[in-house]
């Protein structure tokens, strides 16, 4: 029997048998962070991400290529596809239906069987027996064989038997859970991050149709207008359309994005890239459409090949003869977007959060396919290879300034003590656990800030007006600028080793929390995203590890004669001032100040609100997904006006932006 033929049969033969059971559930519902990250808002998204991946498996092999997503009034969702169905039969070894073991045992599913899926998604394979243990209420159908069945189950109990309810002419499974409110602490679903995972995961399976309805009165982000929202993705050339998604707004040097797709050594690998005028760095890898922002082998093969493949061709073209020093490999990727997706029959995962890919045959296998197809390209497209080199050459240049600019920046730390800036009023504690430092606008809410602090464990570093848009700069600018001069020394980081330019050395890090605060206006926001695009750019590592948050002060405080309250928002106002008017009958008396700057609070104020940690609201900065963080900075910071204007306008109200 072929190879091919093999395939076929075993594609055939995925029945109750192809189920097989490694261990029980019940822990998950126990220590639900150890299966979902958290039980806060990632964690409730999660799970809505392991019943897509079970539908996304049965498409990469071939089944399925419709998939859809409800949110329902109830804030319960229901995950529908047209795959070939869950198995129903008996299952020998469990001697009950697969369905059920599927659905209740941890672990269990086509996925252990090679056989029924070359490759499947999902990061730990605990799949939809997790979503399960974790939901209050659970409901599948499954049409397969010319029957619907059905099962029901309650905090991952099966109510009854696994029944057959009519006869269907369909294919697919159809999942309906209620997440259990007492576990997680938030409930409601945010359609704008589900919708983002769901167009990554139409760019990373082209021909797949995923599409997603919002059936509530609001969004998730408090839009009066969200109902029965509805979107659909749909991608026909899979990466090369996720590329000029990212790179919307940024200027292209090559009219169309490079493509390369193939199989080495078993594995299938499919990349594409396209270069453009800024100056960032940003790579993306995929392995079976898990976002290992980590990186991992396979991103280590396309530097290696990259890298070597265009140095390479540079040598050869001559172009590189006046250049006075050397290229490294960060050269080469400068003001390169890229995504890299791979398809691993058993990844390996390590790294802090599991999502760095340690298998070492994928290196070779990237590196090897990176290699070939770029000779190929640069061979037949001279025009477009000569403007990669010139690119090279000038993030060559750019490089060079900028180590010098940076060990300039650090020589004088050096030089003089502990070089710490001036403005910075330090904390007394000198473990980095417990200090934070406050990041804030201006030297009249610094002197504030500075006041009402607690002075042992918080420090405050003022920042006058707007820093730098890194976005747009040059990388030796960055470190020109006077006030990221005094971030990088405050925080006590180095930038830049001999392997890596751009590499964070977080060891002598002297906070744990760095706290972004500023106005609430406009110009707050703006600086506040300035700040942000800063971090994620040059210091992603912080955010990454959770270090980095931002600081809530009140919009208003309300008075009625000895009674006040602040408020964060208009809800809570509206609701306060319904409160005070209900006791008297009238709003006469009640006064209200709108807080538009910090400097509007005296030290008591601010320490009372915003900086008192038993009592403040701290927003820790994360990146639930990267590529779209990407997107959102480039667009936002970017030299194109229209698509920021058009951003802001249906998110002014989330951000609480004065327009």
């Amino acid at each position: 029997m072929t190879e091919e033929e093999k395939n076929l049969s075993a594609k055939e033969d995925y029945n109750a048998d192809n189920i097989q059971v490694l261990e029980g559930l019940e822990a998950v519902r126990k220590r639900p962070a150890m299966y979902i990250g958290d039980i806060s808002k990632r964690g409730l998204h999660h799970l809505v991400y392991e019943v897509i991946d079970n539908s996304i498996d049965e498409a990469l092999a071939g089944y399925c290529d419709l998939i859809e997503v409800f949110i329902h009034k109830d804030n319960s969702i229901t995950v529908t596809d047209n795959g070939r169905g869950i198995p129903t039969g008996l299952h020998e070894k469990e001697k009950r239906s697969a369905l059920e073991v599927v659905m209740t045992v941890l672990h269990a599913g086509g996925k252990f069987d090679k056989g029924s899926y070359k490759v499947s998604g999902g990061l730990h394979g605990v799949g939809v027996s997790c979503v399960n243990a974790l939901s209050k209420h659970l409901k599948v159908n499954v049409h397969r064989e010319g029957k619907e069945f059905f099962q029901e189950y309650q905090y991952g109990k099966p109510m009854a038997d696994v029944t057959p309810i009519g006869d269907t002419s369909k294919n697919g499974t159809t999942v309906w859970f209620t997440p259990d409110d007492g576990i997680f602490t938030e409930l409601i679903y945010d359609f704008d991050v589900l919708s983002s995972r769901l167009r990554e995961l139409a760019f990373l399976n082209k021909g797949i149709r995923l599409n997603i309805k919002d059936e509530r009165e609001t969004n998730g982000n408090g839009d009066e207008n969200g109902g029965s929202k509805e979107t659909s993705f749909f991608s026909e050339n899979g990466l090369v359309d996720f590329i000029a998604y990212l790179d919307a707004t940024r200027e292209k040097l090559m009219p169309d994005a490079i493509a390369i797709e193939g199989e080495k050594n078993g594995i299938p690998v499919e990349v594409s890239m396209q270069y453009n005028t800024s100056f960032a760095e940003n790579l993306h890898s995929y392995v079976n459409n898990i976002n290992t922002h980590e990186g991992g082998t396979h991103l280590s093969g396309f530097r290696r090949g990259l890298t070597r493949t265009l140095k390479s061709y540079a040598e050869k073209s001559g172009m590189l003869s006046k250049l006075k020093f050397d290229i490294s490999g960060d050269d080469f990727r400068e003001g390169l977007t890229a995504i890299i997706s791979v398809k691993v029959q058993e990844p390996q995962f390590e790294g802090q959060t599991k999502t760095k890919l340690g298998n070492s045959e994928v290196m070779g296998a990237v590196d090897q396919m990176i290699s070939e197809s770029l000779t190929n390209y640069l061979e037949e497209n001279p025009k477009e290879a000569k403007t990669i080199v010139n690119k090279v050459i000038l993030a060559a240049t750019a490089r060079h300034a900028a180590r010098k600019a940076r060990e300039l920046v650090q020589r004088k730390n050096v030089l003089s003590g502990s070089g710490l800036p001036g403005k910075l009023s330090d904390c007394s504690e000198r473990n980095p656990e417990l200090c934070e430092i406050y990041l804030v606008e201006g030297d009249s809410a610094g002197g504030t800030a500075k006041a009402g602090r607690d002075r042992k464990f918080q420090a405050i570093l003022p920042l006058r007006g707007k820093i730098l848009n890194v976005e747009k700069a040059m990388p030796h600018k960055i470190f020109e600028s006077e006030e990221i001069k005094n971030i990088f020394t405050a925080l006590g980081i180095t930038i830049g080793t001999e392997e890596d330019s751009k590499a964070l050395n977080l060891e002598k890090l002297r906070y744990h929390k760095i706290i972004i605060m500023t106005d609430a206006d406009v110009d707050g926001s703006h600086i506040a995203t300035l700040i942000l695009t800063f971090f994620f750019r040059h210091m992603h590592d912080l955010i990454e590890k959770g270090y980095v948050y931002i600081a809530t002060p009140p919009f208003y405080l309300i008075k009625k004669g000895k009674e006040q309250r602040y408020c964060w928002n208009e809800e809570e106002r509206e609701a306060y001032v319904a409160e005070l008017t209900a006791s008297t009958g009238k709003e006469t008396g009640i006064h209200i100040q709108r807080y538009k700057g910090l400097g509007e609070m005296n030290a008591e104020q601010l320490w009372d609100t915003t900086m008192n940690p038993s009592v403040r609201t701290l927003r820790q900065v994360t990146i639930d997904n990267g590529a779209e963080a990407d997107r959102v900075f480039s667009m936002l910071m970017g030299d194109e006006v229209p698509p920021r204007r058009e951003f802001i306008e249906q998110n002014a109200k989330y951000a609480n932006i004065d327009v």
